[in-house]
C-alpha cells in the first residue's frame, strides 16, 4: 500500500492510528467498500449508507467500550456522545 495520499484522502483527511501514520482508516473503509462493489457483479445496491453505518457502529461501541473497561462515561467522552445516547446505542447493537 502506497504511502502517499490518494485523491480521496486529500479531500477528507482520516484520522490515522497513533504510531500507524502509514494506515489510514479511510483507506480500510475505501478498500472494503472497493472489494464489496467488485463482489456485487453488476447488481444494484440500494440503502448503502445505512448498511455502512450499521455495520461500522457496532464494532466501534464495542471495541471503544473495551479500550475503556465498558466506563459508558469514558467511552460516550471518547465517542462524542451524551451517555444516553451511548445506552441506546448498546441496547440496540445487544451490546449489554
Amino acid at each position: 500500500m502506497s504511502t502517499e495520499p490518494s485523491e480521496f484522502d486529500r479531500d477528507a483527511p482520516t484520522p490515522r492510528a497513533p504510531g500507524h501514520e502509514e494506515l489510514l482508516l479511510g483507506d480500510h473503509v475505501r478498500s472494503a467498500l472497493l472489494d464489496y462493489f467488485d463482489k456485487l457483479d453488476g447488481h444494484a445496491v440500494s440503502d448503502l449508507y445505512e448498511m455502512v453505518m450499521t455495520a461500522v457502529e457496532r464494532p466501534l461501541i464495542h471495541t471503544v467500550l473495551e479500550h475503556y473497561g465498558h466506563n459508558q462515561s469514558k467511552a460516550a467522552l471518547a465517542l462524542g456522545l451524551s451517555r444516553s445516547t451511548l445506552r441506546k446505542k448498546i441496547s440496540l447493537h445487544g451490546l449489554e
